[in-house]
């Protein structure tokens, strides 16, 4: 009897032992150019969640057409390259520069996810991003697709209709527009961005004589 029951036992088909996601985080942006604020937004974020990496996502061509000074692709994947450099837990993630023209964030995280299964996603955006999520194409499917993180500084209404992990981040008030103003009019931007990203901007002359 002990025989068979051990016959039986080694003839059970042997299940795959399930595998345990990587959490990983997805900051998708125009970066135009990418700041300190940014910085310190995708790490605090992704420290907070305990995520593995936090990719980066230049897009190709803005959305919504507020950037109509945004340089070209190339040149802001150096920026980001630059900006990231440096910290093992930032890398960049280039499939919206790749696929080119206006990319859709419910569609871009979809193929992300079938290429990648053993993924979970989280998507990161600032807090001012958070009310404008209605507008944004598929966002309930998006929703369901992966987890909404936001950065929350102090003031902030922290509502929604999505579901939003919201995680504190210092308030640092820089904007990308900011930036480029200063640019144009030849004022410093030193402690806006990171010395690597001021040298590559000077070096290529980017942003002079552009208006949003």
């Amino acid at each position: 009897m002990q025989g068979i029951a051990a016959t039986i036992t080694q003839g059970q088909p042997q299940l795959a032992p399930m595998q345990t996601p990587h959490r990983v985080g997805i900051f998708g942006g125009t970066f135009n150019p990418p700041h300190i604020g940014q910085l310190v937004l995708a790490e605090c974020v992704g420290r907070q969640l305990g995520l593995e990496k936090v990719y980066w996502m230049p897009n190709a061509q803005p959305v919504d057409g507020t950037h109509a000074s945004a340089i070209a692709p190339a040149d802001r994947v150096q920026l980001v390259r630059q900006a990231i450099k440096g910290n093992p837990f930032f890398d960049i993630e280039l499939i919206e520069v790749y696929n080119g023209g206006r990319s859709f964030t419910y569609q871009t995280m979809l193929e992300l996810t079938q290429a990648h299964p053993e993924n979970a996603y989280t998507f990161i955006m600032g807090g001012d991003q958070v009310e404008k999520l209605p507008t944004w194409e598929h966002i309930g499917e998006l929703a369901h697709l992966v987890t909404l993180a936001a950065g929350n500084t102090t003031g902030q209404k922290q509502q929604s209709d999505y579901p939003i992990i919201w995680c504190d981040v210092p308030q640092i008030q820089i904007s990308s527009s900011e930036i480029r103003t200063k640019l144009r009019l030849n004022q410093s931007v030193r402690y806006l961005v990171p010395e690597r990203v001021s040298y590559l901007i000077e070096e290529y002359n980017l942003y002079r004589g552009l208006y949003d």
